[in-house]
């Protein structure tokens, strides 16, 4: 196979299978076609032609002879009625000779010949036995008989020669029929042969130029795949096969290239891991320290302020005791913000158990322990009935208390009313904590969730910033989300928690 072949493309290929196979098909057809034709004209001329021939000749031959045998017996009888056969003979004489000429029997024709030469023989011996058979006419003497008699030979000689004629052109039909029926059986095994060895080369021909290739490279894709990477890929055969090859080494070539690319990622990520695993660790101590080792003097800092205050008051002048309650309160915050910090900074790093317990009793716990803000502030919490969820209790517990201590401190002139609901939205529950309080603008929504951001004044309303935030990392270490709805009449905060029985036993 020459270069230019192998670089073929598959609809070239097919192309040529097509065209010489509808060229070989083409050919059988015709032939076919031929054999058939010329079946049919076989077939037609022996029984439309020839043999309504033979049988016309029969009936002017049958005619000729009902003629003469009338003649002859009217010379015997000289009745009347035994000219019936000569009348009649006489009209299917002219029946026969119509047929005749419709048939082909034309002047310049063998039949034709044979039919002039019949019909002479004939007028030949009417002209001598006529007479006799006229009313009134008197009987033949013999030598009339004796020539009627010899021209009648003539009549009947030419007749066989018509027959003979028409028989050896029946037999010659029949050749004719026989010899197209032969052919259009040959032709007909031609074509069935035929059909085969085309679908035979085509099979053989697809095979060599389309399916070995495409197995060819099949088997070099695998090997590449389960054995050796590194080893090319080259496809053969087809120009299509030949591309698709150079496609899949394309493809290899970028899989090594990621591949290597990924695993100097892999490279870089484990080193950035041991670094944040070194940063975790500092964080831990950071953690330890600050539960530990900054609390202890700030919660001296706070004891000896609180014992001054209560030594020297009523002694120092108004500035000193203001002084004194500022390093107090001080402390007491840096206590409270330090606190928060590490609840935060808790949540997710030593994770506790999962387990399904119902949302409302995490809502009356929370509860339980605002009880003084209640009592305080004059309060109303709804919750109605709510699902179970699969949580931390205590993490959840501290985003219902935070949720509601924030209705609880950020209320106007009327006694707060909170309401706590929940609906299904697909796989989660949205949890929703509306109150009729002094309401957030639309523009501070992500604000509040972010760590110390504070929207009013500490005196205004105390507070460290932590709590949204700290509400927005157990949501989503729980796998759910928490936002302000803006579009809601009332303040509302939603959360969601993935429902319970999607989730599975812990």
């Amino acid at each position: 196979m020459s270069a230019e072949a192998r670089g073929w493309t598959i609809r070239r290929w097919l192309s040529l299978f097509a065209v010489v196979e509808a060229v070989l098909l083409l050919a059988a057809v015709a032939g076919g076609v031929i054999a058939l034709n010329n079946l049919t004209e076989a077939r037609t001329s022996l029984l439309d032609v020839i043999g309504p021939q033979r049988l016309a000749a029969t009936q002017l031959s049958t005619a000729l002879l009902n003629q003469e045998t009338g003649i002859r017996g009217y010379q015997l009888g000289r009745q009347p009625d035994f000219l019936t056969p000569y009348t009649d003979g006489r009209q299917a004489e002219g029946d026969a000779v119509s047929q005749l000429r419709q048939l082909g029997a034309l002047p310049g024709t063998q039949a034709g010949d044979d039919l002039e030469a019949v019909l002479r023989a004939a007028v030949a011996w009417q002209a001598v036995a006529a007479p006799g058979a006229e009313p009134g006419a008197s009987p033949l003497t013999q030598a009339q008989i004796e020539r009627g008699r010899t021209l009648f030979n003539a009549v009947r000689q030419a007749l066989g020669t018509q027959f003979d004629h028409l028989t050896t052109v029946r037999d010659a039909g029949r050749a004719d029929l026989e010899r197209a029926g032969n052919f259009l059986t040959a032709m007909l095994v031609a074509i069935a042969v035929l059909v085969v060895l085309l679908f035979v080369v085509l099979f053989l021909g697809l095979r060599q130029v389309i399916t070995r290739p495409i197995l060819r490279l099949a088997g070099e894709v695998r090997q590449a795949a389960d054995q050796d990477v590194h080893r090319p890929v080259s496809g053969s055969g087809p120009r299509e096969i030949a591309q698709l090859g150079a496609d899949v080494e394309a493809m290899r070539q970028r899989i090594l290239d990621e591949v290597a690319e990924l695993e100097r990622a892999h490279a870089m990520l484990d080193r950035r891991t041991r670094e944040l695993e070194r940063s975790n660790a500092d964080l831990e101590q950071f953690a330890y320290v600050a539960s530990h080792d900054l609390q202890e003097p700030l919660r001296k800092v706070a004891s000896f302020c609180q014992l001054l205050q209560k030594r020297y008051q009523g002694l120092l002048d108004e500035r000193g005791e203001q002084y004194i309650e500022y390093a107090v309160d001080g402390a007491k915050r840096m206590q409270v913000l330090i606190n928060d910090l590490l609840a935060f900074s808790r949540v997710g790093r030593n994770p506790g158990e999962h387990v399904v317990v119902d949302a409302g009793r995490l809502v009356d716990d929370a509860l339980a322990n605002l009880e003084v803000a209640l009592s305080l502030s004059a309060g109303k919490v709804d919750h109605g009935e709510l699902p179970e969820v699969r949580v931390e209790p205590a993490l959840m517990t501290a985003v219902f208390q935070n949720l509601i201590g924030n209705a609880l401190k950020f209320k106007d002139e009327t006694p707060p009313e909170v309401r706590v609901t929940a609906h299904r939205d697909g796989d989660d529950w949205v949890f929703s904590v509306s109150d009729n309080g002094i309401g957030i603008d639309a523009e501070y929504a992500e604000r509040v969730f972010a760590l110390f951001q504070r929207l009013h004044t500490r005196t205004a309303y105390p507070g460290t910033g932590i709590g949204l935030a700290l509400c927005r990392r157990i949501v989503e270490y729980h796998g759910g989300r928490i936002w302000l709805d803006t579009e809601a009449e009332s303040t509302t905060f939603r959360f969601t928690i993935p429902a319970a029985e999607d989730r599975g036993d812990a």
